[in-house]
């Protein structure tokens, strides 16, 4: 006996899907893309490697949320025959890109970087030190306009952190002039560069393992199927084992859950399945929020025979 979760959740998110996050990305794009033109033109103004890599990183950042807008829009497509989970997991396909975008930037500007360290060029440290100020601004902005929606949304908080990293290599910029402008250590500009790349690199590569975990069917970091089956028979007596339990993620907020169950009716007693499947599909919804969840009853002989042939979870 089988019975799905009785919603349609997919569908039902559909219609108001990311439409706040949405309009917070676009606000922040167009800031964070006029601060980038005004680094970009000031470093090269400036001869300033550490603004220049600056402005690249806010590329990095307008890439994201560009194609994390992309994203959210191929997502809002409405399920059909062959497309029965949607195409929520666009959002996913493009943090995988910009996350091996993101590693070439820092590749790029390690490698400006240490031209700089052997070749050294006299940086214009009072401008850098005024377009520094702009960049730490703006966004100070970004971060508060993103404010609270990073603690309801995994895309929006990607983003969020990366404006925190961006509000730190702006920090980094303006100390780094200041150095300049009082010392003349024109080699402080390069290295504060190559702080900034640790930086990207770092928020590249979580992204990129959270992504591939996603696109590789695993289940979400701090659960998995033992830790949901354990749970399960302890909440519910009725249930005597679970098999072929699966647990996969479309998105980070997105969760499915299938599962076989065996009954435990040694006392002869008629358990209510129905009743039951329902109870544990709350269950599953409130605790481990999965939107979706399939589960189906079976006798011990069906669990042996299945057991027998490896499918076991």
């Amino acid at each position: 006996m089988q019975k799905q979760n009785t919603k349609n959740a997919f569908s039902e998110r559909l219609s108001n899907y990311r439409s706040a996050e949405r309009r917070k990305l676009l606000l922040s794009l167009s800031i964070t893309s006029i601060v980038m033109i005004v680094e970009l033109i000031g470093g090269f103004l400036t001869h300033s490697i550490a603004l220049i890599s600056d402005a690249g990183h806010m590329f990095t950042h307008c890439f994201a949320i560009g194609i994390s807008l992309v994203a959210i829009m191929i997502a809002r497509k409405p399920l059909c025959h062959h497309r029965t989970f949607g195409l929520y997991r666009a959002e996913i396909v493009a943090a995988f890109v910009n996350a091996l975008f993101l590693l070439l930037v820092v590749g790029i500007i390690i490698y400006e970087a240490v031209l700089r360290i052997i070749y050294p060029r006299e940086v214009l440290s009072f401008s850098m030190l005024i377009i520094g100020f702009i960049g730490l601004s703006v966004n100070m902005v970004s971060i508060a306009i993103l404010h609270g929606s990073h603690k309801e949304d995994m895309n929006v908080r990607s983003v969020f952190y990366h404006m925190i990293a961006d509000a730190a290599s702006s920090v980094g910029i303006v100390v780094a002039a200041i150095i300049i402008l009082y010392t003349g250590w024109n080699i402080i500009d390069p290295i504060v560069s190559l702080g900034i790349s640790a930086m990207i690199a770092y928020w590249a590569l979580g992204i990129l393992k959270q992504s591939t975990t996603i696109l590789l069917e695993m289940a979400p970091t701090g659960l998995n199927t033992d830790i949901i089956s354990d749970d399960l028979k302890s909440r519910f007596p009725e249930i005597k084992e679970l098999f072929n339990v699966h647990l996969w993620t479309i998105t980070p907020d997105m969760l499915v859950f299938s599962a076989h169950m065996v009954l435990d009716q040694r006392n002869g007693s008629v358990i209510d399945q129905d009743n039951l499947i329902e109870k544990v599909n709350s269950y599953l919804s409130e605790r481990y929020k999965i939107i979706e969840s399939t589960i189906q009853t079976t006798s011990k002989s069906d669990a042996e025979v299945c057991n027998l042939d490896g499918f076991r979870s």
